[in-house]
């Protein structure tokens, strides 16, 4: 499909999407225009007789009806405030040199550029418009930051979109990678300039604004009941406009790829790899290295700086690195930005609030760390975090210490072999043990989940792990009954997906039972590594917080720990110790 052949079949959907708008509007004013010419036909004594009069009066009473009706329809949807892409912007005085390349691959694509550019904390880059009346007007003196000269600026400026980036991009392109990349979406601003293509795309948005404004909750009875048939009327208008809606795109898309086709043809296919090589380093710092951190309070501050360290250790292990070695000797993407660390520190904070839900400022809670102090703030702690917590877990449940230790802070102090020796016994064996506390009913074995009590391996495996996931989501709770208010000062994007939304993308679903037991016995081993054998807590940039003993990663531990948690074995796990210097009789250091 070329380019004139993409941007027709666009205009023709969007076309099709009006019509939609224009038979909405027609069935509105038909009850009203034939109550006009039944009024004037009685008026001029052609339509009269008692059927003529019963007619009218119907009539009139449907058309007081619907066109209030339709009027509120139209100001709910005129008034609603199009969702808008949580991002950081880029002033022109912080990236002059990104600002001319994108100006530089407008004017080759002869298409209208972007009116700014903002960064998104993912892999990703795409258009957004920002022209609705809420989202409020640019700046006079950055409305034409990207407008070549000689053109009109305020015309062009007021329907040009944002240009959305992915922060990885910056860091992990060069910069000839970053323009192939963008070349096809800065060419979509062409069909996005026609007035049917725009019309039909604020028709849409104000419909998709209308549905979230009906389904917000917290309304009063009478308020639901009217915003309830609002919903049913703007969810009819869409369904009408939903195929037309993806074809349209469809065809803006075609036209712009076809636009873009000559611009660095051959370094778009590297690019397109590289987009890929991103997203998996991205994805697999956030689940693997951030989200640890951001458990504990701490949001590593230089993410993007760490997805190229995370793409380096992969390029390593999968034997590329020669290939990426002369990659990396050209100028970064990131060097288009006058100060990227800045930039790096605000969309990681904003990665934080978007795939975790942290506030939105730094606080006593809520604090920056970066990669230099990672093992020592993040994952020493989490260790000896995640050991108080069992250690608090097993006190409740009335288990005693292993061995009495003079030297301990309590009665034996919390040791790993307390841990060991409670789950290798089986029940059925005799122990002296207090009696147990009162179950909640959060902390009920029978109300764990399937998987959980399938996995593990005892009765008191399923009563530890859910002990700890009832003991967690206290804490979680209690940490979220103090997030701080929004100031007064945000940005107009944080205005629009409030606390109660967030996070917006969860990386991970909430940690079963299972997983939460195999963490905490590892967390308690790995205490005891460093305590006992001069262990160290390390990070690996694929794999997150890790082990090490004698400089080295500890990768064997995993399967040790489940098969005393899911097995009641605690063989293997011994054996590890014994070989790799640990002691589980002496007491660890807990927070």
């Amino acid at each position: 499909m070329g380019v004139e052949a993409g941007a027709q079949a666009a205009r023709s959907r969007a076309l099709a999407v009006l019509r939609v708008r224009g038979r909405a509007l027609a069935v509105a004013l038909l009850p009203a225009a034939v109550a006009v010419v039944l009024l004037v036909g009685g008026s001029t004594g052609h339509l009269v007789g008692s059927g003529w009069d019963t007619a009218r009066w119907t009539v009139g009473v449907l058309a007081l009806v619907v066109l209030p009706a339709a009027a509120g329809i139209a100001l709910v949807v005129a008034r609603a405030r199009p969702a808008m892409s949580p991002t950081v912007p880029v002033p022109e005085k912080s990236a002059p040199d990104l600002y001319r390349l994108v100006r530089d691959l407008a004017d080759r694509l002869d298409v209208p550029a972007p009116s700014a550019i903002a960064l998104t904390p993912d892999c990703d880059s795409w258009l957004e418009d920002r022209t609705h009346p809420a989202h409020g007007p640019p700046p006079a003196r950055d409305r034409d930051e990207l407008t070549a000269p000689g053109s009109h600026p305020r015309r062009r400026a007021a329907a040009a979109p944002v240009l959305v980036i992915g922060s990885p991009f910056l860091w992990w392109m060069r910069v000839g990678e970053l323009r192939a990349v963008l070349a096809p979406v800065i060419a979509g601003t062409g069909p996005s300039a026609h007035p049917d293509i725009a019309a039909a795309r604020r028709f849409l948005r104000g419909l998709d604004a209308a549905v979230a404004v009906t389904s917000a909750p917290g309304r009063g009875p009478i308020a639901r009941t009217v915003l309830a048939g609002v919903g049913w009327v703007v969810r009819l208008m869409l369904r009408g406009c939903r195929g037309h809606a993806t074809e349209m795109e469809r065809g803006v898309a075609a036209a712009a790829a076809e636009r873009a086709q000559d611009v660095d043809y051959g370094l778009r296919i590297v690019a397109q790899e590289q987009v890929g090589l991103a997203y998996a380093g991205w994805d697999r710092l956030l689940t693997r290295v951030a989200l640890p951190a951001w458990r504990m309070g701490r949001w590593p501050s230089r993410l993007d700086a760490g997805v190229v360290a995370a793409l380096t250790e992969l390029s390593r292990r999968d034997r590329l690195a020669e290939g990426f070695a002369s990659r990396l000797g050209e100028r970064p993407a990131c060097d288009l930005l006058e100060e990227p660390g800045t930039v790096d520190e605000a969309t990681s904070l904003l990665a934080a609030r978007l795939f975790h839900g942290g506030p939105a400022e730094q606080g006593p809670d809520w604090s920056p760390v970066g990669w230099q102090e990672y093992a020592d703030e993040v994952v020493d702690r989490k260790w000896r975090t995640d050991a108080a917590r069992l250690h608090r877990v097993l006190d409740s449940l009335g288990v005693r210490p292993a061995t009495p230790d003079p030297t301990a802070p309590g009665p034996g102090g919390p040791t790993l072999a307390r841990v060991l020796d409670h789950l290798a016994t089986e029940p059925g064996q005799d122990r002296e043990q207090a009696p147990l506390l009162p179950l909640s009913d959060a902390d009920d074995p029978s109300d764990a989940d399937d998987d959980a009590e399938a996995g593990l391996g005892n009765e008191r495996s399923v009563l530890l792990a859910a002990r700890l996931s009832a003991e967690l989501a206290r804490e979680e709770a209690a940490g979220t009954a103090v997030q701080p208010q929004a100031t007064a000062g945000q940005s107009p994007e944080t205005v629009l997906w409030g606390d109660g939304a967030l996070p917006l993308f969860p990386l991970q679903p909430p940690r079963s039972a299972r997983e939460l037991l195999a963490d905490h016995i590892t967390a308690m081993v790995c205490c005891a590594a460093v305590d006992t054998a001069g262990g160290a807590p390390g990070l690996d940039w694929l794999d997150g917080p890790s082990l090490l003993l004698n400089g080295r990663r500890a990768a064997d531990l995993t399967a040790k720990v489940l098969s005393l948690t899911e097995e009641g074995d605690p063989a293997p796990l011994r054996d590890w110790l014994v070989a790799s210097g640990i002691r589980p009789e002496k007491p660890v250091r807990l927070v």
